[in-house]
């Protein structure tokens, strides 16, 4: 049996870390397995990209800035929500590649901004052979946007949309629906990881119809584990004596990541117990594009972008909690990575979080958007109850449900069915 996975990156952002590291994960499992990627980073063998020369890069990035270009001009010449939106109206047709000629199994993940069009879909749809599809977001199921938040017109047909300058019942979300409504007719399996995305899948009018299955993202538990938090702390030159709260992701400053909220937290914590600032510090870790943090109640560290996974290894090892506050979310890597290493979390009650984070067993899941109750969560699981156990348990829930065995088998014994 031959797949090939199907991303636009290779392991840029947390869609492509997930799907190579299913890719890893089923190697390990003894399948043919291949990525095909628009942006090649790495000498790895497994990984091809179709643009192996200047000219086809240069074509790659045509069709990138071609939907974007298009995005803005349809939308008013508005740059808001430039990226929060997707139509897929350019792209590069992958279906003669040989590596997708000689796969059993096309397994398409996060494929936008340029990769694949609608219409490349389609070209793909058109060789007979299955196609999986894993829904790191919620593209596949809505007009345009990525994530619908409270919006619920996906499903029936999309209009009005909110994230256009110009909304209206004919508007870009409303085309753009009416151009997907082939996934209806096509013979495509989806994949959500958690099963909050799966609720909201099955309940887009283009997908009703088709096959969707949940299996979580995999991890690495052999190495993403726990270690020596002093021996981590002095590589990654962080304090020893103090408890370490960790906020961060790849792109820190979008809104989306809560930063705000995770600063209107830790104020409240500072203002209910002052005597905190003594023997807490904030680390900080991700890309902020130019933004400064904003000013913190307590001392903090910032690390920026951490490129090596030694060194995020290192960092989950040493701190004592990591917080997510962000507003919206499929299932995070971060959250996978840090409870791997047997660190607690703290996160707003959205999303897959809550499917991850076993309120007060592992760590907290605080009221949405409820700065106070996420205060709250930071002093409990720092200062309250059996903080050892909650490692201990944190742990445990990674082994049971994300190891990199237990994902891959479920993925092979679906690859089987359709074949």
């Amino acid at each position: 049996m031959k797949v090939v996975l199907v991303s636009t990156y290779e392991r840029k952002g947390g869609a492509a870390i997930a799907c190579y590291r299913l890719k890893e994960a089923l190697l390990k499992e003894g399948v043919d397995v291949t990525l095909l990627t628009a942006y090649k980073t790495s000498d790895d063998p497994t990984v091809v990209t179709p643009f192996d020369t200047r000219w086809k890069r240069l074509k790659n990035r045509f069709h990138f800035y071609k939907e974007r270009f298009s995005i803005f001009i349809k939308n008013g010449f508005s740059r808001k929500n430039l990226f929060a939106i997707s139509i897929a109206d350019s792209g590069t047709d992958i279906s003669a590649h040989p590596i997708i000629r000689e796969a059993d199994i096309i397994h398409l993940h996060w494929i936008n901004q340029g990769f694949l069009s609608l219409n490349g879909i389609k070209e793909l749809c058109k060789l007979g052979k299955p196609i999986v599809v894993t829904m790191h977001d919620m593209w596949f199921c809505t007009g345009i946007c990525h994530h619908a938040r409270e919006c619920i017109s996906y499903q029936n047909i999309c209009r009005e949309c909110m994230f256009l300058q110009n909304p209206g019942i004919y508007d870009l979300s409303y085309q753009t629906y009416l151009e997907k409504r082939f996934i209806h007719s096509s013979d495509i399996t989806f994949v959500t990881c958690s099963r909050w995305l799966q609720e909201k899948v099955i309940s887009s009018m283009l997908i009703q119809e088709s096959l969707v299955k949940t299996i979580p993202n995999p991890i690495d538990i052999d190495f993403f584990s726990e270690g020596d938090r002093s021996f981590s702390r002095k590589l990654m030159k962080l304090p020893e004596n103090k408890k370490l709260i960790l906020f961060g992701a790849v792109n820190a400053g979008d809104k989306r990541k809560g930063v705000d909220f995770f600063v209107k937290a830790l104020d409240i914590l500072s203002q209910k117990y002052p005597d905190l600032k003594e023997s807490v510090t904030v680390v900080i870790f991700g890309n902020f594009k130019g933004a400064s943090f904003p000013k913190l109640s307590f001392p903090h560290i910032a690390l920026g972008y951490l490129a090596k996974e030694d060194d995020i290894l290192n960092l989950y090892r040493a701190v004592d909690v990591y917080v997510i506050p962000s507003l919206e979310e499929n299932l995070p890597n971060t959250i996978m990575e840090s409870m791997s290493c047997g660190t607690p979390c703290v996160g707003f009650d959205v999303g897959g979080i809550p499917e991850m984070i076993d309120h007060g067993d592992n760590g907290y899941v605080a009221k949405y958007k409820d700065p106070m109750d996420m205060a709250e969560g930071i002093y409990k699981t720092l200062f309250c109850g059996d903080y050892n156990q909650l490692r201990l348990n944190a742990r445990k829930k990674i082994e049971n449900c994300y190891s990199e065995k237990l994902v891959a088998e479920r993925y092979i014994r679906l690859y089987e069915s359709k074949i």
